[in-house]
C-alpha cells in the first residue's frame, strides 16, 4: 500500500476531527453520546474516528442550520451505511425528506406571518379570541388556570 493511501485510511483523533470540522471536542462527544457519530478506542483507550465521520458531521451541521431536530437527524443518519462515506445518492435520500419537512414548516410559518399581521392590525391580543395565542378558545375548553406554562 502506498504512503498516501495509508495516510487516508489512518483514523483521526477527536482533536483532528474537531479541527477539521470546526466543532468543539465537547460537541463531538455530545454527538457520539446521541449516536450521531461513532468512534473506536485504540490500545490507549483514546477515541479514533474513521475519516468518513467528517462527512457525517458536515451533514449534521447542515441539518442543524436548517432547524432539523437532532432526533430527526439521528433517525436519518441511522438509515445510512456505517461502513463508508455517505454518497451523493445517500444525501439525495436524506435531502428529499428534509425538503418536504422544510416546505411544511415554511407553509406553517407563512400562515403564522399572515395571521400575525392581522393580529397586530386589530390590536386585541384577546386571551379568548386571538387566532395566534388561543385559536377558537381551545385553552378555555380545558378548564380554568394556566395552560401554556411548562409547554415546550
Amino acid at each position: 500500500m502506498d504512503t498516501h493511501r495509508a495516510l487516508q485510511e489512518r483514523p483521526l483523533s477527536v482533536g483532528q476531527v474537531a479541527e477539521r470540522s470546526g466543532l468543539a471536542v465537547s460537541t463531538l462527544h455530545f454527538y457520539e453520546s446521541r449516536g450521531l457519530i461513532q468512534s473506536q478506542r485504540n490500545a490507549g483507550n483514546q477515541r479514533r474516528y474513521r475519516r468518513d465521520v467528517l462527512r457525517r458531521v458536515a451533514i449534521i451541521k447542515v441539518a442543524q442550520r436548517l432547524g432539523i431536530p437532532l432526533a430527526d437527524i439521528g433517525a436519518a443518519l441511522a438509515t445510512l451505511p456505517c461502513d463508508h462515506t455517505p454518497t451523493a445518492a445517500d444525501w439525495q435520500k436524506l435531502s428529499e425528506q428534509w425538503q418536504r419537512d422544510l416546505d411544511a414548516r415554511i407553509e406553517q410559518m407563512t400562515r403564522l406571518r399572515d395571521q400575525l399581521t392581522g393580529c397586530i392590525g386589530c390590536g386585541c391580543l384577546s386571551m379568548q379570541d386571538c387566532p395566534l395565542r388561543n385559536p377558537s378558545d381551545e385553552l378555555g375548553e380545558q378548564g380554568s388556570g394556566a395552560r401554556l406554562l411548562g409547554r415546550d
